[in-house]
């Protein structure tokens, strides 16, 4: 085996989705609009969907917020987590309104009267916590302990979180340690996987834009996801959150775990290239963009590795000399000319993906 075991967690379910305890990786991502704007959350929500999220987080910072919250909840079906600092009040409020989860450091929320109203709330509606811990913000003393931001550090902060809420009989936890720093990031969740058997919500937090952003969550989240300590993941993109949702299958479906839209093979062109491969694989991908099926489409750009590759895929198309050469199940099935490569391989394509349906 390449990748390791997943790490064993108790499981959580989050508005009915199972989270831990063997269940899928779930993907997730955060609204990025003002939560008291209740049209464009919406909205954004209802993307996200459409691009295959399967849980959403929203920011709750005031009372206001809280009272949106009653609308949105009506109008979407996502599981909704609440992201509640500081106010026990706006958490209170949160579950009173139906939202399927918390995001709430119990350290953070006052007395510890405070934190029971909040954890009896949330165990009374069967609503999980997740405990995040972001390297940006660890309590002054720890980070005067380990003399900085370390990963123990990180790990230290989360325990102390994790107690307050076992202290109360809590065990719907979940647990996230975030760092910008990809090393460690890898290192925290190393460190926490020896103490508790909680599920982790892993990612690269403040990752940067899209492309640097993508680069980066994919090579942090590929290493954790590798050791198997991830069980529901975010990317962290300056980006629409539809694109981290995308970013986060294309990651998943690079090591095997989870596959949702097509996966495109297609070849970096060079001096042995005569078509203009960019302009189809591009057309190409768009034209797939968004589709929850996942065929194999390989577009390659000459007769060296492109036949192999085009066999091996659902659909595929070698080019040369001004045609392409398409494949279908691995067996050659026309030659068309390359004004046309596009539109033919998308037909089959199309035909293809109704099969399945």
């Amino acid at each position: 085996m390449i990748l390791s075991a997943r790490r064993r967690t108790c499981r959580i379910s989050l508005g009915g989705l199972l989270i831990g305890g063997g269940a899928p990786i779930s993907v997730q991502s955060m609204t990025k609009t003002d939560t008291r704007d209740i049209r464009a959350t919406v909205a954004q929500i209802r993307r996200l969907e459409k691009a295959g999220c399967e849980i959403v987080r929203l920011a709750v910072p005031d009372g206001a917020a809280v009272s949106a919250l009653r609308e949105i909840r009506k109008r979407v079906r996502l599981p909704l987590i609440a992201d509640i600092h500081f106010d026990h009040r706006l958490a209170l409020a949160s579950i009173d309104l139906g939202v399927d989860g918390l995001r709430l450091n119990p350290g953070n929320i006052g007395s510890r009267e405070k934190v029971r109203a909040v954890v009896a709330a949330a165990k009374d509606r069967g609503i999980p916590i997740r405990i995040g811990v972001n390297s940006g913000s660890l309590e002054k003393d720890i980070q005067k302990k380990h003399s900085g931001a370390t990963a123990a550090a990180m790990v230290e902060s989360a325990l102390r979180h994790i107690r307050i809420l076992e202290e109360l009989d809590f065990r719907l936890i979940k647990v996230s340690l975030k760092a910008s720093d990809v090393l460690r990031t890898l290192e925290a969740y190393r460190l926490l996987a020896r103490s508790v058997d909680y599920p982790f919500h892993a990612g690269i937090t403040e990752a940067g834009t899209l492309l640097p952003g993508a680069v980066k969550s994919a090579v942090g989240l590929g290493l954790l996801l590798s050791e198997g300590l991830a069980d529901t993941v975010r990317v962290s993109l300056t980006a629409p959150p539809e694109e981290e949702v995308r970013v986060a299958y294309q990651i998943l479906g690079s090591l095997g775990l989870r596959r949702r839209g097509p996966n495109i093979v297609s070849c970096p062109t060079c001096g042995r290239c005569e078509v203009d491969l960019r302009k189809i694989a591009a057309e190409i991908e768009k034209r797939l963009s968004g589709i929850p099926e996942s065929p194999t489409v390989a577009v390659m750009g000459c007769m060296v590795n492109g036949p192999g590759e085009a066999k091996e895929a659902d659909i595929g198309v070698a080019c040369g000399h001004g045609t392409g050469v398409i494949f279908k199940g691995g067996k050659l099935i026309r030659r068309v000319p390359e004004n046309k490569i596009g539109e033919e391989l998308l037909k089959e394509i199309d035909d293809l993906v109704s099969i399945k349906k």
